[in-house]
């Protein structure tokens, strides 16, 4: 697909910092290339799917295990208070490639930082994951998720 970020993630056209993580026949998880933070991992059908009902039976029924294993293995990597997933498709605010955003989120005082507030505070910050980092904590991340395959 022309214009899309995920599809260009996919097919290597653009750099996934980190690497492929996991995946399956249908789905891949990634380190996500946005500002939210390190740990944050995107969930998404290797096929460019613009709406939850367009998915297929497999790949119905493929996501829900794979979510699962990738919140568990976030939360085993990085012991966060909660991890958020949540389903993101809009880019340049037109629907495209669905995603879930598998995020660990540590307790904090501040509002900005948890909940509904957090994603929208950290793209107002623009702050970007140290590469470096991202490749650690994509290596702990994998080995995290092969206990969880196991």
């Amino acid at each position: 697909m022309e214009d899309c970020l995920a599809c260009d993630l996919l097919a290597g056209r653009r750099p996934v910092p980190g690497g492929t993580i996991d995946e399956t026949d249908l789905w891949v998880v990634q380190h996500c290339v946005g500002p939210l933070g390190i740990g944050t991992l995107i969930v998404k059908p290797k096929r460019h799917v613009v709406h939850l009902g367009e998915l297929d039976e497999e790949e119905a029924a493929d996501l829900g295990p794979l979510l699962r294993r990738t919140a568990a293995a976030v939360a085993r990597v990085f012991e966060p208070d909660q991890v958020y997933v949540c389903l993101w498709s809009h880019a340049e605010n037109v629907p495209g490639h669905i995603h879930w955003v598998v995020q660990p989120v540590a307790s904090s005082a501040d509002p900005a930082r948890r909940g509904p507030h957090l994603q929208a505070a950290m793209f107002d910050a623009d702050e970007y994951p140290d590469p470096a980092a991202v490749e650690d904590a994509a290596d702990r991340l994998r080995a995290a998720l092969a206990v969880e395959s196991a």
